[in-house]
Formats: C-alpha cells, structure tokens, sequence
C-alpha cells in the first residue's frame, strides 16, 4: 500500500525534558491500514516507509484511540525539511508519502 497525504504537525509533551512529533494520518487512510495489517507488533505499531521533502526514513505508525494512527517525525527529519518546533511549517500541513511495509 502507497499513499499520499497531507496533514498537520502536532506536539505531544511526553515530559517536561522531551517533546514528540507527529502526523496524523487522514481517518480513512487509517482505516484502510488497519484492514491491511496483519502482523501488529508493539503497542499496534505498523512499519512503514515515509518521505517528506527530500527525507525518506522508515518507522513506525502507532494507532490513537481515535481512531486515526499517527506518523512520528524524526528530529533529523524536522530539522532537514524545516518543520519548527511547534509544527510552524507551510501553515502547519506537511505532505507525506508513505508506503506500507507490513502487510
């Protein structure tokens, strides 16, 4: 599975000296991952590849109660593609290409 999709860059505070990154991915693109997935690994982690600008780097996307499962954005990555803190970066939508390595 290959998509593409533009969202919004949001702050998750994990402690006072660590603040994550994230891209939530659209709710139907969700759950079309969700049918696909047929192997979870920790926490319902689903490897994928992702690309943002010029960066290309694999993880992991991690299911919310929400619903929606979410991108994590590597330091290195922000920091290449100019994604500042606060998610201040092309009025805070990213465009993500993404490709699903577990199936």
């Amino acid at each position: 599975m290959i998509v593409e999709f533009e969202g919004e860059v949001f702050r998750w505070a994990a402690r006072l000296d660590s603040d994550w990154y994230f891209v939530a991915l659209p709710l139907e693109l969700s759950e079309a991952v969700r049918e696909t997935q047929t192997f979870r690994r920790g926490f319902g982690g689903v490897r994928v590849e992702a690309t943002i600008g010029t960066s290309t780097w694999r993880t992991s996307v991690f299911p919310q109660s929400s619903g929606e499962y979410v991108l994590p954005l590597k330091r290195a990555v922000r920091d290449r593609e100019g994604i500042v803190p606060d998610g201040i970066v092309l009025d805070g939508i990213v465009l993500v290409h993404l490709s699903v390595l577990d199936a």
